[in-house]
């Protein structure tokens, strides 16, 4: 498989023997600007970009200067400038630009100058004094690439010059160098970058930083930690900030149309912490310890939700919607909850499964039931059911500060569109379930492999729709799901569980509770 980060760290290495860490360019012998706070206080990064390995040419006829004059204009906090050329098309002349375009910016409208982060694949202390010298008041080292001593000299001497690093780090064994850098150097110079792009392949995956979050805030609570890649709407910064995270860095988006990035700055800096990224903060931690997570659909009673939770599901789903034969009383999902919290003191249950509640809907009488139970948390969070609900819930602002996640149904490659237009909206997730006419849900068909094998490509896989204990098996074989939802695969009849089959079911998907 192509490793494209060790492509381009590889070419970095043969240039920097060529040409020198100043790759050919007139570097001043002494820094000309003073240097600038690196994102003190909540912000965001708008990048000045040409190209990427993943989308080849996005802003070919980009001008640096330009491009940085219109990001300061918008309000950014900070600005990236790409200097890798191969991959990038990037310069070191044009962090000079960019460092004399906020400067000029400043000068001529008295505010404060957007600080000048040098992205790039560094790889010695040399390279951080030509930054220096360059004029950049931050650099980016990627925990990736570099040895946990190489790391942290290259963080002294950008903390020698009163710059500051972005560590970026994406997997266990980057949060260990960060720990040992941020032992060992100036904490109030590190910035903790989260890639939501895995930089071998390319791919993304916008709850990789939600994975990340707390255990960086583990090391150090005041650690400032940035959201990385993979926004595409001002509704997905938002979604970014519900989760708590101190800044957010844009590239492409904002590359390609940066007259809207005053509206994705805008989204990011007005929107406070809420309940729904607390929920995806959890749901990140729940992924990390358990595969497949299992949710139970269509309860309607609490010796169901006993069985179900005594086998270890992860997620307890009531439908509301008066259409359903598995519709249930809002009165009813209070009993049985409580009932669950009584198991739990007495023992017969290690926890209380997470409780979501299925709408089809935004304006029913059993939605609004829903919504009020998602207030008051006599549920967790909201499933969403069907493309159009999903789209009327998420352009409501009132709506998407309850937890809630997004299902659609899916029965051709058009339907697939419509999960990459939610995750664009800024959905880390989306449930996908067979699409039979007039039915939303437990229908027991499956969708086509062929179907669910392209969206795996794409997305992480939370599937529904014909899942029964002699199948389970093969399809996690088969598609490795994050999530699987069963419902009438483990009934006698339509909200009636078997528990013999809820039984098998745990015991064939190997997650049986111990």
């Amino acid at each position: 498989m192509r490793d494209i980060l060790k492509e381009i760290v590889d070419r970095r290495i043969a240039d920097i023997k060529r040409l020198g860490e100043e790759f050919g360019f007139e570097i001043p012998n002494e820094r000309t600007r003073p240097v600038n706070p690196f994102l003190k206080s909540k912000g965001v990064i708008l990048e000045v970009k040409r190209a990427s390995p993943s989308k080849g040419d996005i802003a070919p006829e980009l001008d640096s200067a330009m491009t940085a004059n219109e990001y300061a204009k918008a309000g950014a906090s900070a600005i990236s400038c790409l200097t890798e050329t191969n991959y990038f098309k990037g310069t070191l002349g044009d962090l000079m630009k960019v460092c004399a375009a906020v400067d000029s910016y400043a000068a001529s409208t008295g505010k404060k100058a957007p600080a000048v982060l040098r992205k790039d694949f560094l790889v010695s202390e040399k390279e951080i004094d030509v930054s220096y010298r360059a004029g950049a008041d931050a650099v980016l080292l990627i925990a990736r690439i570099l040895e946990k001593d190489t790391m942290l000299a290259m963080a002294r001497k950008a903390a020698s010059y009163g710059m500051s690093v972005l560590i970026e780090v994406r997997k266990e064994e980057d949060l260990e160098k960060l720990s040992y850098v941020m032992q060992n150097a100036d904490c109030s110079k590190i910035v903790c970058g989260v890639n939501s792009r895995d930089l071998k392949d390319f791919t993304i995956d916008t709850l990789i930083p939600a994975m990340m979050l707390n255990k960086i805030k583990a090391l150090d609570g005041n650690a400032r930690v940035i959201f990385e890649s993979g926004i595409l709407s001002p509704q997905a910064a938002s979604r970014v900030a519900a989760m708590d995270f101190h800044g957010m860095l844009l590239g492409e988006a904002a590359a390609r149309n940066p007259a809207l990035a005053s509206e994705y700055i805008n989204a990011f800096k007005n929107t406070e912490p809420d309940s729904n990224g607390k929920f995806w903060i959890e749901y990140a931690g729940m992924i990390q310890k358990k595969k497949p997570l299992v949710k139970i659909c269509g309860i309607t009673n609490f010796q169901n939700a006993l069985s179900a939770a005594v086998h270890g599901a992860d997620i307890l789903s009531f439908i509301m919607c008066s259409k359903s034969k598995r519709n249930i009383q809002p009165q009813k999902i209070r009993e049985i909850k409580a009932e669950l919290e009584k198991s739990l003191v007495a023992g017969k249950i290690k926890n209380v499964p997470r409780l979501a509640a299925v709408i089809t809907e935004t304006d029913s009488t059993e939605a609004k039931d829903a919504v009020k139970f998602a207030k008051e948390k006599v549920i967790d969070v909201l499933q969403v059911h069907g493309y159009d609900a999903a789209i009327n819930f998420l352009n409501d602002k009132a709506l998407c500060s309850i937890p809630h996640y997004c299902a659609v149904n899916v029965g051709s490659e058009d339907d697939i569109k419509k999960l990459d237009e939610l995750f664009a909206l800024g959905q880390p997730r989306v449930l996908v379930d067979a699409l039979v006419p007039s039915m939303a849900g437990g229908t027991g068909e499956r969708i086509a492999s062929d179907l669910v094998q392209k969206i795996t490509l794409k997305h992480k896989l939370l599937l529904a729709g014909g899942i029964n204990p002699g199948n389970v098996r093969s399809i996690i074989n088969d598609f490795s799901p994050e999530l699987i939802d069963v419902s009438s695969g483990v009934e006698i009849s339509p909200g009636t569980k078997d528990e013999e089959k809820i039984s098998l079911l745990f015991k064939n998907c190997g997650t049986v509770s111990k």
